[in-house]
């Protein structure tokens, strides 16, 4: 328990005919021909699904957990079911765990049998994620989503934070797979129960009845399906209350990546969103006309390093659920990363060797650079304005100089919402009771340079120390200066010249290609990078310096140059904690990117005093 974020690999299979069968385990994933039965009788019928979706109010939220997700069967299901029965305002999260999942392969060919349920399964597969521990968001629809925790159910259920209104206890048999009907997990489903939450399993074995009766649950024997005498279902005592979705009027401030994202997540769930910028979409930080879309990988499963894992895959399951490559904004055919020291080979190595990133993710081209399979480039402004062109989200054109309760502070105005995001970049810090964030400002400078006859025809991202992309309009993209003490909004011939000269060193064929010493460069840009002191972004609920709530105060900044792969998993985690909904990472993760963060550590610096003697 150490490590709960441990490397996962695919579950190994034999087929009977078309039943999956887990020889590691000695048992089927469901009962031969009759899966989708056998997951009705026990999963849906058996937590009353039908009738209790049918009778959620308006803008209910209900919540699935499973303690084993194998095929994926009862979660589509699932969701067919409560799209054929829930009010259209309500929200179903389904969240479930699974230790080794299926290849996408193995997966595909189980659900080919299921033509009722082509629907769920065809965007199950469409962001079906690679095997890496942690969490990975996939949306079945505008209304129905699943979190799906690769790694150990008792850990991940461990650190997920949100609380579940029905129970599917599956996984293979007690005597084959003990793990998933232990004590301790069972306890942990207990305490992520809420008063009236029910449960459902296919197994009725004495330890696991007495499990559940001690973690608290009421249980009762009912017939079983097919062969097995009989099924479990239980109930934790007290009267089930269904929650209400949060929704309303919502504030952004600033139309750059952090705020087009969070304000699309708001969107999508309800949210009307006035989003506020002084001088448009993306004209800050976010506004080069080339980003690359990547992320530096790591050996080691911190909350930060995952941080860097889970949204850079979260990101491209947003960019392909809105095609962004169809839409010409950007382009997914792998960005590759030289390695310009020894130390950095020796960890992307560490990082190979470790587990944690899949061959399907990360590929060795030789000794000094891998390819990171996946990742790409885009143009961010366009990528803002995609966003933000929804029915729900309102643009304005205006200075905001500072925030009360409830409020924005306009140049001649105030405009009020139920809540507020800041995504203002370093223009928080003059904002008030702000200042003590601790970021920073890095000036940074992307030269744009001519393409040639040889090179327009390159087609993938380049990262050295610094990088390159492939020719958009004939112009490549060649970045980026890195100056912290430089607070000049002009651009600098100086940082042309080391740009060039760093892509010459690392690069030199690539330079040499685009015209050596006579690379034209036909224009650059400057922009300010928003870092924290610990290098992670700062995103969730603002606190003061004393660590007291600011009430309907939100925060989405300071991304630095991982903005591009950074904000959509921040947005989502925001929209969800706004709108009252489970979120999309572990806590662990969620408190590693929390403004509350900061106040903590000041409050252990802070010196203790002294006992007076008497």
């Amino acid at each position: 328990m150490n490590n709960p974020f441990k490397p996962v690999q695919h579950a190994r299979l034999e087929w009977h005919g078309d039943t999956p069968f887990a020889p590691g385990f000695g048992d089927h994933y469901f009962s031969p021909g009759q899966g989708p039965a056998e997951s009705e009788a026990v999963f849906i019928q058996g937590n009353d699904l039908t009738a209790r979706f049918s009778a959620l109010p308006e803008h209910a939220v209900f919540v699935i957990g499973e303690t084993g997700f194998g095929t994926g069967l009862n979660l589509l299901l699932a969701a067919d079911c409560f799209h054929q029965y829930a009010p259209a305002t309500a929200r179903l999260s389904l969240i479930s765990a699974e230790q080794f999942p299926l290849t996408r392969a193995d997966l595909e060919r189980a659900h080919q049998h299921w033509p009722a349920l082509q629907r769920w399964s065809a965007r199950l597969l469409n962001q079906y994620p690679e095997a890496v521990t942690g969490f990975h968001r996939i949306q079945f629809s505008d209304r129905i989503d699943l979190t799906l925790m690769y790694g150990d159910a008792e850990c991940m259920w461990k650190a997920c934070s949100s609380s579940v209104d029905a129970w599917f206890l599956d996984g293979f048999a007690p005597d084959r797979n003990p793990t998933l009907w232990a004590s301790p997990l069972l306890q942990t489903l207990a305490e992520k129960s809420r008063p009236g939450t029910s449960l459902a399993s296919f197994s009725v074995a004495g330890l696991v009845r007495k499990g559940l009766a001690e973690a608290g649950f009421e249980l009762e024997k009912k017939p079983g399906f097919g062969r097995k005498r009989h099924r479990l279902e239980g109930r934790m005592p007290g009267q089930h209350q269904p929650r209400i979705q949060r929704t309303g009027h919502a504030l952004v401030a600033g139309a750059g990546l952090a705020g087009a994202t969070t304000a699309r997540a708001l969107a999508e769930r309800g949210w009307q969103v006035t989003v506020i910028d002084r001088l448009g979409i993306a004209q800050g930080a976010s506004g080069n006309p080339t980003g690359v879309v990547y992320t530096t990988p790591s050996a080691h499963a911190t909350p930060q390093n995952r941080f860097y894992q889970s949204s850079y895959l979260h990101a491209l399951r947003w960019m392909q659920r809105h095609a962004v490559a169809a839409a010409g904004i950007g382009r997914f055919n792998g960005v590759i990363q030289h390695l310009v020291s020894e130390d950095k080979s020796n960890k992307m190595q560490a990082a190979l060797d470790s587990g944690y990133w899949p061959a399907s993710l990360l590929r060795s081209i030789d000794d000094r650079s891998v390819e990171l399979i996946g990742g790409g480039y885009l143009q961010p402004v366009r990528w803002c304005e995609y966003l933000l062109d929804h029915p729900a989200i309102e643009l304005r054109t205006a200075n905001v100089i500072d925030w009360t309760r409830n409020a924005l502070l306009l140049d001649d105005e105030s405009i009020e919402a139920e809540q507020i995001v800041l995504c203002l970049a370093g223009d928080t810090r003059h904002m008030h009771q702000l200042d003590w964030l601790p970021i920073r400002l890095i000036r940074g400078q992307v030269s744009y340079c001519a393409a040639t006859p040889e090179t327009k025809h390159w087609q993938q991202a380049e990262c050295h120390r610094g990088y390159l992309t492939p020719a958009i309009d004939g112009v490549h993209c060649i970045g980026a200066s890195f100056n912290l003490h430089d607070n000049s909004p002009e651009p600098s011939p100086k940082d042309d010249q080391g740009n060039l000269e760093q892509l010459k060193q690392y690069r030199p064929k690539r330079w040499q290609a685009l015209g050596g010493d006579s690379i034209q460069v036909v224009d650059r840009r400057v922009g300010f990078r928003c870092q924290s002191n610990d290098y992670l972004p700062i995103a969730g609920a603002m606190v003061d310096e004393r660590g007291e709530a600011q009430a309907g105060l939100w925060l989405n900044l300071a991304h630095g140059s991982r903005g591009i792969s950074g904000t959509p998993l921040c947005a989502e985690l925001l929209a969800d904690q706004i709108s009252g909904l489970p979120g999309p990472m572990d806590a662990a993760m969620a408190h590693a990117i929390a403004p509350a963060r900061f106040s903590e550590r000041q409050r252990r610096r802070k010196p203790k005093r002294p006992v007076p003697s008497r």
